[in-house]
């Protein structure tokens, strides 16, 4: 009997001892080092808050090959009917491998073209996407770099709407694994088309056919990443000679949202690098990393006594005036991903004392939320009231007050 209660016990607690291992291993997954990771360039990102939790030379310049598309998508997703229909030029059907195979003088509905693109990462299907958005590449190469500006990257400069390796008297194709992330921030948090850019780049298989109905394709999901991980949301893949094998992709648990670019990872045959890394540094991000509201700090209230002013007007002579100061809220809680001992922490600057005259509204100091040395929010600490300066009329009112009426 007591063989069998033992033999029940072990059965009944041995899920639990499990949980507890893993629990326990995630626990203790740290910050790779660089030399753990195969990419020469590399960045985990809060998906939401746009923050930097990891980076392996993450603003340096390199090619990105194919994860270019990405740009390519959402500006077309942005610009564009999904149902408009788009007319493949020469140059278009000229593109190399990897291609849909399309000929000069087709029609496709830019949907189709858009999953071609982004499951395929089909080379001809971005040219003639970029050909119908903006008219030539060239000028749709324009539109990539300053949308890039707009997202706030800070070294990118697109050349081609489908990422093949290209130079030019500015420079050459490039961004940084920190850009590259922004980019894909914009795609699926920030851009008003990010359910439809995750819709497409969700998709396991899609087939269309030409508006001619003469020839018909069939696209296969090629971002292994979304098999790999629970939460697993997007991603896009890339390789050129110049860029080795690059990946982007975002993964999505409970309130976490994390992003991670990798660039240079490996070149043939060491495609499944990128793979490596990516589950890699999300493991640490999911184990390291917890949601926190900068809400949760709290504004010290002693900090905001009324203030003294100097000279000011009052009901009677001989009393300070006194300016009471109020937070300018606008409302808005930002939530961070922070390691455990990470804390967030407020800094008070407010006058000691204040020389009327003082207008209600006016700036008496910032109230400034810090991560470490990083400013995350600052709000403006204004004149909840007015003081007026004493002048002569309010002397001789004080005056009278203080000898005639009493």
């Amino acid at each position: 009997m007591k063989k069998l209660i033992a033999v029940l016990l072990i059965i009944v607690c041995l899920p639990f001892q499990n949980l507890l291992i893993q629990a326990a291993q995630e626990k203790t997954i740290s910050a790779p080092a660089e030399s753990e990771l195969y990419a020469k360039s590399a960045v985990l990102m809060d998906g939401d808050s746009g923050r930097v939790l990891y980076q392996k030379n993450g603003q340096e310049a390199m090619a990105n090959a194919s994860t270019t598309k990405i740009m390519t998508c959402i500006l077309a997703l942005e610009n564009c009917d999904l149902d408009s229909e788009v007319e493949v030029s020469s140059l278009a059907a000229s593109q190399p491998k990897v291609h849909l195979g399309m000929r000069s003088g087709q029609h496709f509905y830019l949907r189709d073209l858009l999953y071609g693109l982004m499951l395929e990462s089909f080379n001809d299907c971005a040219v003639a996407i970029a050909e119908y958005v903006a008219g030539t590449t060239e000028n749709f190469a324009a539109l990539m770099n300053d949308k890039a500006e707009e997202i706030g990257c800070n070294d990118t400069y697109f050349i081609t709407p489908n990422g093949l390796d290209a130079t030019n008297q500015e420079g050459f194709h490039h961004t940084t694994a920190e850009d590259l992330a922004k980019i894909m921030r914009y795609c699926i948090r920030i851009s008003d088309k990010a359910e439809e850019f995750l819709e497409i780049t969700g998709t396991a298989q899609y087939s269309f056919d030409d508006i001619e109905g003469k020839s018909s394709y069939s696209c296969y999901n090629h971002n292994v990443f979304l098999q790999m991980m629970e939460g697993a949301l997007s991603g896009k893949t890339g390789f050129t000679g110049n860029a080795g094998y690059c990946y982007v992709g975002a993964l999505e648990r409970g309130e976490r949202t994390y992003i991670v670019a990798l660039l240079a990872c490996g070149w043939p045959n060491n495609k499944s690098y990128k793979w490596a890394d990516t589950k890699k540094l999300m493991n640490y991000g999911l184990s390291a990393f917890v949601k926190k509201s900068m809400r949760d700090v709290k504004i010290d209230e002693s900090r905001l006594l009324p203030i003294a002013v100097e000279d000011g007007q009052t009901e009677g002579i001989g009393m300070t005036a006194y300016v009471t100061p109020v937070v300018r809220d606008d409302g808005e809680d930002l939530k961070l991903l922070l390691r455990e001992e990470e804390e967030i922490t407020i800094s008070y600057e407010l006058a000691d004392y204040l020389q009327a005259p003082v207008e209600e509204g006016s700036l008496l100091g910032m109230i400034t939320y810090r991560l470490g040395d990083e400013v995350l929010k600052e709000y403006r600490v204004e004149a909840a009231n007015g003081v007026e300066r004493i002048d002569l009329p309010w002397c001789i009112q004080m005056v009278f007050q203080k000898f005639v009426f009493q």
